[in-house]
């Protein structure tokens, strides 16, 4: 290994920029002392992560077709390399600022996913990319090659500041204010290892957007947010940002909030350094489920947040670069290759028809169109990667960008192109149509390499996409425009809050087995910005997860008034009657040996658990009092949400502080059949029985659903606003999937009940 490092630092000498080059040297470095055993685990742990080195789970097997999931199959993964200080080789994510990028970069990814990965590139949610399968030895050889054309892992991970994300529509928008792209640039490199970022306690995810109605910048769901705007002053046009902090997916999403109505671009970068450093000094740092900036937004209230920001911003020191790195802002723009055109004729080609109708977008310049490239779930192949930066070499000035639903976009095509351009994205499987669309399912790594996933994310999102696919032509309009994506876990990596339909994984106890469910997400609005947040309104098994995805579209295109959007839809006509369509899914399910297939995940033929759980207890011959109570808790957060969306937000958060009662009741009558109904005496129950003896705990996040529980008996009483009900419901909903978790640790491991 430690020539092949060698070769790639001589080879690379002198195209390597000196910052990047040192902090691989560094990290080189890092890896012989820990291979000596001269560095803790716990330091490396957080050092490899700010490189962007991420382990992976290989317990599953292979979840997913391997023909479709383009995954290696189980028996053919990477094993243990000598030397290799992790189990088996892990994930790599590698920044691309607001995802731009060139022909040579996307060459140079290709041949690190062929030779050091399984032939596989990965599109993230943040417009990154990830290489799976990478052993940590072979890191400094991929980073110095990344170096050598201007791309770093760096704070790809860990407690950092992420990539800086950017609408890809950036500079080509008709809706834009300015193009945001050169701003986005300057504040990923100005962050980047700057010492007020090195206190924070949770990861820190900007965002950029051009303007606010759109979806592209996803500002509202981001830890800080700029929306171009501009106004007049003097008789002069200035350009700033509205600024918002505080957004996050994650198990309980809060929404943004506004620090400041505008900054003009020179404060961007100082005012910033200002949020940094009042995070780090003031977020939390032992709890780290709750150290990203919204539970600080939140602690504070964002009038003494904003206080504390602009005092701290009086306070810095100048620093030459916040004016030097937008200096030439302004003047930054791509250009275009060819001449502008007009559309060539179809000639009934409707291949052709359907990729322009669903994929291409006319640019505010003339003559000029964008063009998606849709990648399924987000993965490209090496071969693919080598065309597509031919392709877009010979059409364009090398202006390509990812995107956060995990596609490309190709910018500054001419019109006159388009049809050139369709048959040699077609001729390497790149011109699939439905960009965008309710076809172009977003699914987050889940089971296949996510020691976090829960349920197939991509076994998921892969049948409903081909399922949609095979159909797509006979689908309502309504339809075609919705956006579906899938969580293998509550954490939102999918960003199923934000969609019009949106999954994320859980399981249940069925006829004595593990069953792989899917809760189900309504309510959320992927325009503006991220504008609103669903709530899950029933869990289903995940082999019939696409039943309620027919279910509920059949529901709306029969429903729905004249151009009514799905958001609206569901808000008029409530969550109610939807849940109700979609309960027959849950009933009567079938025994094991008459149904094997439910028992399983999707791509996955073996038991999701193994074994009996439960013996002699069949669903449908004894109903225990704990699956009484827990379903009473279901129905009760269901309760909440529609509260919530009548308008009652202060029912709704109480009805969610019963749910919490109710579902703690049932976990503890498996130990203590005699608990009444008394909230004190049960939460001291669950305390002693479950708290104490840390049988509740979540293995990635500790205690975190028991102190909701325990947050919501102490704010018994409180007023709610829609936000603190909204989050209360959420907070609900995760400590009910964390009863039913527990209740199946319970199930395989009897423990000894607490003395009494």
């Amino acid at each position: 290994m430690k020539a092949s490092h060698a070769l790639w630092k001589e080879r690379l000498k002198g195209q390597i920029p000196e910052q990047l080059g040192a902090e691989v040297d560094q990290f080189e470095t890092e890896i012989g002392l820990r291979q000596q055993n001269k560095i803790e685990d716990k330091v490396f742990a957080e050092t490899r992560l700010r490189r962007g080195a991420y382990g992976q789970r290989y317990d599953n097997g292979q979840r997913y077709d391997g023909k479709e999931s383009r995954r290696l199959p189980f028996a053919d993964r990477p094993t243990k390399g000598p030397g290799t200080m992790w189990d088996a080789p892990g994930m790599l994510r590698i920044k691309v600022p607001f995802g731009g990028l060139n022909p040579q970069q996307l060459e140079v990814m290709a041949e690190l996913a062929e030779e050091y990965s399984d032939g596989i590139a990965h599109v993230t949610t943040r417009q990154d990319f990830q290489l799976h399968f990478i052993h940590i030895e072979n890191g400094p050889s991929l980073m110095r090659r990344l170096a050598a054309v201007g791309i770093t892992t760096r704070e790809a991970c860990g407690n950092a500041v992420r990539n800086v994300t950017a609408c890809p529509y950036a500079g080509v928008c008709s809706d834009e204010a300015f193009d945001v792209s050169p701003y986005a640039h300057a504040l990923a490199w100005f962050l980047m290892g700057h010492p007020d970022t090195m206190e924070f306690g949770r990861k820190f995810k900007p965002a950029f957007s051009g303007c606010g109605q759109n979806a592209c910048g996803l500002t509202q769901m981001h830890d800080i947010g700029y929306v171009a705007a501009v106004r007049e002053e003097n008789g002069k046009l200035v350009r700033g940002f509205k600024i918002v902090v505080g957004g996050g997916l994650g198990p309980v999403p809060r929404q943004a909030r506004t620090l400041t109505e505008f900054a003009p671009v020179e404060e961007m970068l100082p005012l910033t350094q200002a949020v940094c450093r009042v995070f780090g000094k003031h977020g939390e740092k032992k709890n780290r489920n709750a150290a990203r900036i919204k539970f600080l937004v939140d602690k504070w209230g964002i009038e003494k947040f904003r206080e504390e920001v602009f005092a701290v911003r009086q306070e810095l020191r100048p620093d030459p670069r916040w004016t030097e790195m937008l200096k030439d802002a302004e003047k930054m723009a791509e250009g275009p290759l060819k001449p502008a055109g007009a559309f060539p004729a179809i000639n009934g080609d409707e291949k052709l028809r359907a990729w322009i109708k669903g994929n291409v977008k006319d640019q505010r310049q003339a003559g000029y169109v964008t063009a998606a490239v849709t990648l399924p779930l987000g993965d490209i192949t090496a071969d693919q990667l080598r065309s597509l930066a031919d392709i877009v070499a010979k059409y364009t000035r090398g202006t390509i960008r990812t995107t956060v639903e995990q596609n490309f976009l190709i910018r500054w095509v001419s019109k006159s192109d388009v049809a050139a351009l369709h048959a040699d994205l077609a001729a390497v499987d790149l011109a699939s149509p439905g960009a965008s669309s309710v076809v172009d399912v977003t699914a987050c790594p889940g089971t296949d390499t996510c020691k976090l996933g829960i349920s197939s994310s991509r076994g998921l999102g892969g049948e409903l996409r081909n399922r949609l696919h095979q159909k797509s032509y006979q689908l309502d309009e309504a339809i075609k425009s919705l956006h579906i994506k899938v969580s293998g876990c509550f954490n939102s990596c999918g960003c199923h809050h934000v969609a019009d339909i949106g999954f994320y994984g859980v399981s249940r106890t069925v006829n004595g087995y593990k069953v792989p469910h899917f809760q189900i997400v309504l309510g959320g609005q992927w325009d503006n910005n991220a504008g609103s947040y669903g709530l899950p309104i029933i869990a289903v098994p995940s082999k019939r997860a696409p039943d309620a995805v027919d279910i509920i579209t059949e529901y709306y295109v029969k429903n729905r008034l004249k151009d009514e959007k799905f958001y609206a839809f569901v808000k008029r006509v409530g969550k109610g009657p939807i849940r109700d369509l979609l309960e027959p899914l849950n009933q009567n399910l079938p025994t094991y040996d008459k149904e094997p297939g439910l028992y399983s995940d999707w791509g996955d033929p073996r038991l999701y658990s193994i074994g009996d759980i439960g013996i002699g207890e069949c669903a449908g011959e004894v109903v225990t009092r704990y699956q009484f109570e827990i379903g009473s808790a279901e129905r009760l957060v269901f309760e909440a949400g529609l509260h919530l969306d009548a308008g009652n937000a202060q029912l709704g958060g109480e009805t969610a502080y019963r749910a919490f009662l109710q579902a703690a009741k049932g976990i503890v009558q498996v130990q203590y059949d005699d608990v009444s109904n008394d909230p004190d005496e049960i939460i001291a129950e669950f305390k002693e029985r479950f708290f104490d003896t840390q049988l509740f705990f979540d293995p990635f996040v500790g205690p975190k659903f028991a102190n909701f529980l325990f947050a919501a008996h102490a704010g018994r009483g409180e007023k709610f606003d829609a936000d603190t009900a909204h989050h209360r419901i959420a907070e609900a909903q995760l400590f009910i999937e964390a009863v039913h978790n527990c209740y199946n640790k319970l199930r395989s491991t009897p423990a000894p009940p607490a003395a009494k």
